[in-house]
């Protein structure tokens, strides 16, 4: 007897979004990045198959980062004191996106001079991120966003204190914009709205709801990514644009990855530790629906896109 499979039918659909332009488009990129279009729960593929992969960022440090694992240190070596040679070497490793982020020591100069050689390493899409300083981030990413009209940058990261500024030269040069808010349905929406009341278009918006990485609050990141999700299939404007989280940040600073000696054997070797930390936050973030994931190790990228290809396939 044949056994038919329940299915969901959504009224709302995930925005599609476009990252990079080339040079026909205005840009030099070698290759654009579509993400979202999604019509149903994460690789439900029996509803509805899902129009595009989700896709992976490394994250790149305008500066050597002291503060990273030496096992990151490692892995990209010499290649992290220039952003474009570290930049071509993510390509290598497998990235479809490059995330470029600026320091508190950079000046608006030095932020025009590395994500200009970034975009003459590689072709693919970019995406930059201030250090996180309201004055400093308004100060690099304006300079950054009129250095690069036309090539469709993701400028980053607006947040409900520091945005305006942002989504104003974005606007102002064609780029998209970043915006995160800490694991709450209600201030993602709540950040959408106050962009889109500048004017910016909702399709030129990724929405980064945060997350914990694995064992230090994922639970909640996922459920609120799932809530998103279901608040978009649901017809919630406000809700629908593609999810961009960032597990390499999240679990790299974690003491099951970032720390070697002093640990309880049981916890076993350090460096497949913590990668499996940042691959198995990634996974999961993806099942819940995320359409970009940045990361930090090449290992964890090869990882990652073995699990989107099955995910995929399934």
């Amino acid at each position: 007897m044949p056994v038919e499979i329940p299915k969901d039918k959504w009224t709302g659909k995930v925005r599609e979004i476009t990252l990079g332009a080339t040079t026909t488009e205005g840009g030099t990129r070698t290759k654009t990045i579509t993400v979202g279009g999604d019509v149903t729960m994460p690789f439900m593929h029996f509803e509805t198959p899902a129009p595009h992969a989700p896709v992976i960022a490394i994250e790149v440090k305008n500066r050597k980062p002291e503060d990273w694992s030496p096992l990151l240190a490692e892995a990209w070596g010499d290649v992290m004191k220039d952003p474009a040679s570290w930049a071509k070497a993510a390509e290598s490793a497998g990235a479809d996106l490059i995330v470029l982020w600026l320091t508190l020591e950079d000046s608006p100069e030095d932020a025009v001079k590395s994500v200009k050689g970034v975009l003459g390493a590689t072709g693919l899409p970019l995406i930059v991120f201030g250090p996180g300083q309201v004055e400093k981030d308004n100060e690099l990413l304006v300079a950054v966003s009129e250095a690069t009209k036309g090539e469709k940058l993701v400028l980053g990261i607006c947040e409900d204190k520091n945005y305006r500024t942002i989504v104003a030269t974005a606007m102002a040069n064609g780029h998209l914009v970043s915006a995160r808010t800490p694991m709450d349905v209600n201030l993602a929406k709540q950040l959408h709205i106050l962009i889109c009341d500048m004017g910016m278009p909702h399709d030129r918006i990724l929405m980064d709801p945060t997350t914990g990485a694995l064992g230090y609050g994922i639970e909640y990141g996922y459920s609120v990514m799932e809530r998103l999700r279901l608040a978009a299939l649901q017809g919630d404007a406000m809700t629908q644009s593609p999810m961009i989280v960032t597990p390499g940040f999240e679990t790299w600073k974690t003491k099951e990855s970032k720390v070697g000696t002093g640990v309880p054997e049981s916890w076993g070797d350090w460096k497949e530790r913590a990668i499996y930390w940042e691959t198995l936050t990634a996974t999961a973030l993806l099942e819940s629906g995320a359409s970009i994931i940045v990361l930090r190790h090449p290992e964890s990228v090869k990882r990652v896109r073995n699990a989107i290809t099955e995910l995929m396939t399934a």
